[in-house]
């Protein structure tokens, strides 16, 4: 059996607009995610741990934010890869443990959701799925409201 552990952070700062997409879910909010894609920075952490574990490089590695084609991409594309490019590589995706950083918007009303729909892409269970969120009592970018971070581990087996 062959197991291995990855892990991705990603962090996107606000700009002008009136609601994030965080783990594939459009969330109200005072502003919105810059970034070449669609900033989703749970997807992105995500994809960042797949690839990781893999050891495969990064998501800008596989989809340079250069690249005119990745602008405004939807980054359930780049999970849906990554998820791919394990399962040909023989490995099965056993978790995802996912940290949302940030004041606001709150994550607690939409985190059922944004763990349905990243279950849903990656084709696992329930319990194979956690998303979680936390503050840094108002300390750097993240207190200061400028934008938004996320962490994420997992674990890939084969056999």
């Amino acid at each position: 059996m062959d197991i291995r552990i990855g892990n991705g952070f990603d962090v996107h700062a606000f700009e002008e607009g009136n609601s994030v997409i965080l783990g594939g879910v459009k969330i109200p909010h005072t502003s919105k995610l810059c970034g070449h894609s669609d900033a989703d920075v749970v997807l992105h952490a995500i994809t960042d741990a797949i690839l990781g574990a893999l050891a495969e490089g990064d998501i800008g590695t596989h989809f340079p934010p250069d690249d005119i084609q990745w602008k405004d991409a939807s980054s359930d594309f780049f999970l849906k890869y990554a998820v791919k490019l394990a399962r040909n590589k023989d490995f099965q995706i056993s978790n995802i443990d996912c940290t949302i950083i940030c004041e606001k918007p709150k994550i607690k009303p939409y985190a059922k959701s944004i763990k349905t729909n990243i279950r849903n892409i990656m084709g696992l269970k329930d319990d194979r799925v956690s998303i979680k969120a936390t503050t840094t009592e108002m300390l750097g970018f993240t207190g200061r409201e400028e934008g938004i971070a996320a962490l994420a581990t997992t674990i890939l087996m084969t056999g």
